[in-house]
């Protein structure tokens, strides 16, 4: 059997003798972006070394690529260059800051550096007579940097070459050799003619900083009329409504308000309250069955109002610093325009029927899916990202995106490119409760954040584990989580049975876990708990089908409480971000404890809250108080932000007791004689 030869490099690669590998942060073979938000730092690590003895030296290049423009060759455009530093085991690093919204992108280059090897072996030279032929050898280094510097440091660079060959002893010699101000000067004019540039150009996607810590409010525009007493057909809530909502929300902390489908709804096999498949003559109908008469994905429910009053409610809600997210729910209700218009985008039944959408044994007669696989899929896809750049056009910047793992990842990865190019600000949320590795493809394919399965995590191994996996894994550098305890589509088990405990400590655990939280209201907040049937996770009376009338004043509500989380939020940086999640050990399995530091150890708060909404437990609990700079001899005090009061502790492990009767969490922030110059006014 004869066997081929490998190729032969060119001549040039084969000189190139710096190896590149293990670069990270790096998405399948930098097949996709990494994400940041604005004000961010890019640490970019690499293996780099070279055969032999030789000093290797290699750099960071990155550059801020301008929206809708794309760069054919890793030439085009400036780059800046960041020296990188030395770790240990031939690991190198440098970082850089990302400040404009958009896309980033990086590479790295090594190379041999003559020189740099020169010097360290004149060094260890001890032989006079060695030096002295060294001196010669550097001399001729430095001539040859000398013509590839500019005029001033060529003069300078020669003068030096002239010392090392004119010398009159090797120590004379020596000293001038090793002069720091020669070793800069000669580094920047380093030969680079047999460099070793990575072969791949990595890009950054650059967010506004609400994509990473954020809270968001979701509420259903057409259940906020205040008039009760007005009978059934007649209660159907405006954008106007919506609008007189916005400052309950707002004052409760949160920052984006996230409106179900805005769009006119089917009246082709409307769904009744509860699902029921015949709907009654006021029947409102699911906001996810999407078309009617009055128009498709690009129309607003003539019952909410105009674009007029919507684009009012935008404007509103930023008064309010509030961001309005809407949902793209890319379905249809039998009675949508496209079905008429388009009947090649939907697949048909051997019965001639329009085929339905269906999770058997789920059933949604009222909704129809796209069919992708159409020969008509780029025009259907066309449309489709024209329906968001619709939106976005008229002000929108937030999209929460419905069931996005059932249609096809190109779809998102073109949409949300084309998007982000004419609008950079713009954050699109998946809401794809699915398979582990299709959310993270969805984020991937260059969605801002992700749904979670926190909903269904409730034991202190189960969070332990998933959040060790979202703060801590590779995952991270593409998969931005968003936690939610509950969605009009999930009331958990945990949350039916648990009473006011449950909610209190579902809501804290969001919103001190995870960076950006969010919660389903008021069904939240007026601790909603009833299932439509036992084993169910539907909500009884159910939004989705149905107006409701709220009483946002009740006097059990978790408003307050939720107020004051979000205050706790917004005066802790510790609480802005998600890698610094540390999680510490404590002898309960009903008590879980975490902190969150920022990175200069100035704000450093520790959780720990009760999982057991039924009973009281007590723990001890263990704080890592050298990491944290901490002196274990000397008493700190632990403020209570959540609950109030402060407490001395001393050494690592101490004391903690909580009763579901009272405050079911502690989030302290961790006082010491060391970081006394850093004080938040807590209840302003």
């Amino acid at each position: 059997m004869t066997m081929s030869s490998p190729s032969t490099p060119t001549e040039t690669a084969a000189r190139c003798r710096a190896i590149i590998e293990g670069v990270a942060p790096e998405v399948d073979c930098g097949r996709f972006p990494i994400k940041r938000v604005v004000g961010e730092r890019v640490v970019v690590e690499a293996d780099v070394f070279t055969d032999g003895h030789d000093a290797v030296r290699c750099v960071l290049l990155h550059r801020y690529q301008p929206p809708n423009t794309i760069a054919n060759t890793i030439d085009s455009g400036a780059w800046t260059e960041t020296e990188m530093a030395p770790l240990v085991n031939d690991r190198w690093s440098a970082s850089f800051v990302v400040d404009q919204l958009g896309r980033y992108e990086y590479t790295l280059v090594a190379w041999t550096d003559r020189f740099a090897t020169w010097r360290r072996e004149l060094e260890r030279r001890i032989d006079a007579a060695d030096i002295l032929i060294a001196l010669q050898v550097g001399a001729g280094l430095l001539e040859a940097a000398a013509r590839r510097a500019s005029t001033a440091d060529a003069v300078q660079l020669k003068q030096f070459a002239n010392k090392l060959s004119a010398a009159p002893n090797a120590a004379t010699g020596r000293e001038a050799a090793l002069d720091a101000n020669l070793s800069a000067l000669a580094a920047r004019y380093a030969e680079r003619g047999f460099a070793t540039r990575y072969e791949r150009q990595l890009a950054v996607i650059v967010d506004p900083p609400l994509a990473r810590f954020g809270a968001w409010y979701e509420f259903f525009p057409r259940s906020t009329t205040v008039q009760p007493d007005q009978p059934a057909a007649a209660r159907h809530g405006t954008f106007r409504d919506a609008e007189a909502r916005l400052p309950y929300v707002a004052q409760m902390g949160f920052d984006i308000v996230y409106l179900p489908p805005i769009h006119p709804i089917g009246r082709a096999r409307r769904k009744g309250q509860n699902n029921a498949l015949l709907a009654g003559p006021h029947d409102t109908g699911s906001p996810w069955a999407i078309g009617a008469v009055e128009g498709g994905h690009r129309a607003i429910h003539p019952e909410l109002g105009t674009l007029d009053d919507f684009q009012r409610l935008l404007l509103k809600a930023r008064e309010l610093r509030l961001e309005v997210a809407i949902d793209i729910a890319f379905q249809c209700a039998p009675d949508h325009p496209y079905v008429k218009q388009h009947p090649d985008w939907f697949r048909v039944r051997p019965d001639g029927t329009v085929q339905y959408a269906e999770n058997p044994p789920k059933q949604y007669q009222d909704i129809y899916p796209f069919d992708f696989e159409t020969e008509a899929w780029q025009p259907l896809c066309r449309e489709l990202t024209d329906v968001v750049l619709y939106w976005a056009e008229q002000g929108v910047r937030v999209f929460r995106v419905d069931n996005p793992h059932t249609k096809p990842f190109f779809l998102w990865q073109q949409l949300i490119a084309e998007v982000k190019a004419r609008y950079p600000a713009s954050i699109f949320l998946s809401e794809a409760f699915t398979r582990p590795k299709v959310m993270h493809r969805l984020a991937k394919a260059g969605f801002t954040q992700s749904y979670t399965y926190f909903t269904w995590r409730n034991s202190q191994y189960e969070l332990r584990e998933y959040f060790t996996e979202l703060s801590q894994d590779s995952g991270r550098e593409y998969f931005r989580p968003n936690v939610w305890p509950n969605t009009p589509d999930i009331l958990p088990e945990y949350l039916q049975h648990g009473g006011r405990a449950a909610f209190m400590t579902r809501v804290t655990l969001a919103a001190t876990l995870a960076a950006t939280y969010g919660i389903y209201g008021p069904a939240f907040e007026l601790m909603e708990h009833r299932p439509r049937e036992p084993g169910s996770e539907e909500y009884l009376d159910s939004e989705k089908y149905q107006l409701r009338q709220w009483d946002l004043q009740r006097a059990d509500s978790l408003a307050p409480f939720i107020q004051r989380l979000n205050r706790i939020r917004r005066e802790h940086p510790a609480l802005q971000s998600d890698w610094r999640l540390q999680f510490l050990p404590i002898d309960n399995e009903q008590l879980i404890a975490y902190a969150k530091t920022t990175d200069d150890l100035q704000d450093i708060i520790v959780v720990i809250a009760n999982l057991d909404p039924y009973h009281a437990h007590f723990g001890w609990v263990e704080l890592p108080l050298a990491t944290w700079d901490v002196d274990p001899e000397r008493a700190y005090r632990m403020d209570d932000l959540l609950g109030g009061g402060s407490y001395l502790w001393q050494g690592t492990r101490n004391y903690v007791r909580l009763d579901p009767q009272g405050v079911t969490a502690h989030v302290f922030a961790l006082r010491s004689s060391v970081r006394t110059e850093h004080q938040f006014d807590y209840f302003t």
